[in-house]
């Protein structure tokens, strides 16, 4: 297996799992994951947010671990990057108002680069206009979004665990989905996943 260099966007109150699980994964596997964040620099890190479904309407949200960035948000190339991991929570609310930050998901699909997106992650990929003409999960408060952006939305299985793979494009609703999502993205990558 060749190792992929893989660009993470992060920011504060990024979902601790989404960012986190993916992190780990992903370098088990041998590859190099950069975490990056607007205005932070290699060393600095970001406040992450737990979110569960414990029976509400919507999920909670308590304080997570920090979550470090390993690259300077200017110093990392898009072009050197083989794939691009989009973790949710609340950092995409943010994160899509920032012109380099749609640049950088700009450049992945329009390169054809794999992307992963979760939950709220896909708010950028909406902001930066490539969802046109895509399928995707997100989770199911993005769904306007995703519509009125012109991507077909596919209906996440009922415990959230379920991707959809659209070419280079690999979405997931939530945490949950976690085995699915990174096995999936795995593959589109090139790495060979074994039972």
């Amino acid at each position: 297996m060749t190792s992929k260099r893989i660009l993470m966007l992060v920011g504060d109150y990024v979902e601790d799992y989404e960012a986190m699980v993916p992190f780990q994964i992903l370098l088990t596997v041998g590859h190099q994951v950069d975490t990056v964040c607007p205005n932070k620099q290699a060393g600095d890190s970001v406040a992450t947010a737990i979110h569960d479904f414990e029976g509400d309407q919507t999920y909670s949200e308590k304080p997570g671990h920090r979550f470090a960035v390993t690259t300077t948000f200017c110093e990392a190339q898009p072009a050197e990057y083989d794939g691009l991991v989009i973790p949710g929570g609340r950092a995409p609310e943010y994160l899509r108002l920032d012109d380099q930050v749609l640049a950088v998901v700009r450049h992945f699909a329009e390169t054809n680069k794999p992307i992963a997106a979760i939950c709220h992650g896909l708010q950028l990929l909406t902001a930066a206009g490539v969802v046109a003409g895509r399928t995707c999960q997100a989770y199911p408060a993005v769904r306007p979004e995703l519509e009125q952006a012109g991507c077909q939305w596919n209906e996440p299985a009922p415990g959230l665990d379920g991707v959809c793979v659209d070419g280079n494009l690999v979405t997931a609703p939530a945490w949950p989905a976690h085995p699915a999502w990174m096995r999936a993205f795995l593959e589109v990558l090139g790495t060979p996943v074994t039972s």
